[in-house]
């Protein structure tokens, strides 16, 4: 299956403020996912895929709090716990839309987060997943086998690593041993990072070749 991540534009940060001067809770919330419609990716998620993927989330996530999300984007289906900044608390469909909402916890990342916020920093919401993908008139049509790895991942802008994603999607990873493994990643993944950002699309280029003369 492929590494699908996608953003997430309708999303909001609500500070609650704690009784008796205690310290403040952060969430954001919003629209995390959407159905039968077009995205700017060029995939269409149909509704019964991804309210098939939400209920299991909430069923072995959420419900037993360990839905995490991570700050940065990541390139792998698997949480990194050392990159933690929230977890997902709320997952459910209103419409075609799919509404959730996170708390950033008081982790090394979380707090990076909120000191973020604190000084008016604007960041973005990705969703991350693995699935297959089907052409389908014109567009990529995501199949029911998708799971979702991460509700919502904090990023600070989430179509930075426009160059890269091509690359790391086209990757197949599959479950084994209780992790999800890569097949043919760690060689690209080693020289993307290793690449200034002016030299990321060049690479990112060369590694696409690469991988369309092996089709």
């Amino acid at each position: 299956m492929k590494l699908i991540k996608e953003e997430v534009l309708e999303t909001k940060v609500v500070i609650e403020e704690a009784a008796s001067g205690g310290d403040k809770n952060y969430f954001i919330e919003g629209v995390f996912m959407r159905a039968d419609y077009k995205n700017k990716n060029g995939r269409m998620y149909k509704f019964d895929t991804l309210k098939k993927a939400a209920d299991s989330y909430d069923r072995e996530y959420i419900s037993k709090n360990r839905a995490f999300g991570e700050l940065g984007h990541p390139d792998t289906p698997s949480i990194n716990l050392d990159r933690v900044s929230h977890m997902i608390t709320k997952l459910y469909p209103d419409g075609s839309n799919f509404i959730g909402k996170a708390k950033i916890v008081n982790t090394p990342m979380g707090n990076i987060v909120k000191g973020l916020l604190d000084s008016g920093a604007s960041l973005g919401v990705s969703t991350r997943g693995v699935g297959s993908l089907k052409p389908f008139n014109g567009y990529q049509l995501v199949q029911d086998d998708f799971q979702l790895a991460a509700a919502a991942d904090i990023v600070a802008n989430p179509s930075a690593d426009c160059f890269v994603d091509p690359i790391l999607e086209s990757v197949e990873w599959i479950f084994e041993n209780g992790r999800w493994t890569a097949q043919e990643h760690e060689e690209a993944q080693r020289q993307i990072r290793k690449a200034s950002r002016k030299e990321v699309e060049a690479v990112a280029l060369k590694l696409f070749e690469s991988y369309i003369s092996k089709l």
